[in-house]
């Protein structure tokens, strides 16, 4: 699910001078209202269908499988960006003047990229875990993944998004403005932020390739493997989830996270190298990377049969359960039934077959 709040932007050497381009971004004011319109959609999107997922996931599930430990880490980013969302909007309101001081700073920039990455991560973990269980069955059994694994993985991918964070952790993001009087929140960034170019491009590579590319084409891959064993398959309930599963999590990442990183890697380079900015387009594109929170409870939905009952009866719609476990007890009963009839003749043709056998020896 995702990240927020601005990016790279135009960075300068010093806080006295700044370029005309970034000043006319900072004072345009139809993007900031737009951004913060979805942000407020996204809080209150977020925040309810998360909050209840959680509950969910937490106290209604089990057994806690590892695609439910994955989607718990997962909810637990979603909520971190839904509780961090506020006080961007309020710094989108005050004309990209954030007064809550540089730690604050940093707490909220570091919680929209550790949402995205962390989002990325987790949704291809739950990938990988999908495939193993369904084109690679046997192999699945024999690893016999316990819940301390999907933990101790969760773990692993919070380490691998703070250490590729960590310049974003160690530097003060505040920028002040002497044209405007305002102090910016990561809209403009220092080139001395890292120590050369080398240690920008190390930068950029973790965020694009490691953070973004590499789990994109495992995700593809995956999905991709899943939906021609479940062709094979007649069972087109579970071939009809698995697909709409993969266009969701498809959508996810072309719409949500896909701009955003192509957007940062090209305005970065364009701003080190040509002196010339996108951040207008990146800043937008931010705005709809954090879409990816509303539609994580769909990805539950469609990945946990567990989690569709728990919701189907808190809606009220355990109506369509029932159907499903009556038409399974009827099966069950004719199948029983009908084994017992079987038996039942077997028995008597046994004792009709007893009986002339004796006669005829008497």
């Amino acid at each position: 699910m995702c990240s927020v709040g601005a990016e790279t932007s135009n960075m300068s050497a010093n806080n006295s001078r700044i370029d005309n381009n970034t000043l006319i971004i900072l004072q345009t004011k139809w993007t900031s209202d737009i951004i913060s319109v979805i942000y407020v959609f996204v809080t209150l999107v977020n925040l309810c269908g998360n909050g209840l997922s959680m509950w969910l996931l937490l106290f209604r599930t089990y057994p806690k499988t590892p695609s439910i430990i994955f989607m718990i880490n997962l909810t637990i980013t979603d909520l971190a960006l839904g509780l961090a969302l506020p006080f961007q909007i309020m710094y989108q309101l005050q004309g990209y003047n954030w007064t809550l001081g540089s730690s604050m700073c940093n707490i909220l920039t570091v919680t929209f990229f550790v949402n995205m990455y962390c989002s990325i991560l987790t949704m291809t973990a739950i990938s990988v875990e999908r495939y193993m269980g369904i084109v690679k069955p046997m192999r699945f059994r024999q690893l016999n993944l316990k819940i301390r694994y999907a933990i101790i993985a969760c773990f692993v991918m919070w380490l691998i998004v703070l250490v590729v964070l960590s310049p974003l952790e160690k530097t003060d993001l505040t920028f002040y403005v002497h044209e405007l009087n305002i102090t910016t929140c990561f809209d403009i960034l220092k080139k001395d932020m890292l120590p050369s170019i080398a240690h920008w491009a190390a930068f950029l590579f973790g965020m694009f390739f490691v953070l973004f590319l590499c789990p994109f084409i495992i995700t593809v891959y995956c999905y991709i493997r899943i939906i021609c064993a479940l062709v094979k398959n007649s069972n087109t309930r579970q071939k009809g989830r698995a697909v709409r599963l993969a266009f969701i999590v498809m959508f996810v990442f072309i719409f949500c996270f896909a701009p955003n990183n192509i957007l940062l890697l090209a305005h970065t380079v364009t701003k080190l190298y040509y002196n010339k900015s996108l951040y207008m387009y990146y800043k937008l594109s931010l705005s709809l990377s954090c879409i990816n929170s509303c539609l994580d409870p769909f990805i539950y939905y469609l990945a946990s049969k567990d989690f569709r009952r728990k919701m189907r009866q808190m809606l009220r719609l355990q109506n369509l359960s029932m159907v499903d476990t009556e038409m399974s007890e009827c099966r069950r009963e004719s199948f029983h039934s009908a084994r017992t009839g079987s038996i039942g003749k077997a028995d008597a043709r046994h004792t009709e077959n007893s009986r002339s056998r004796v006669n005829s020896n008497l």
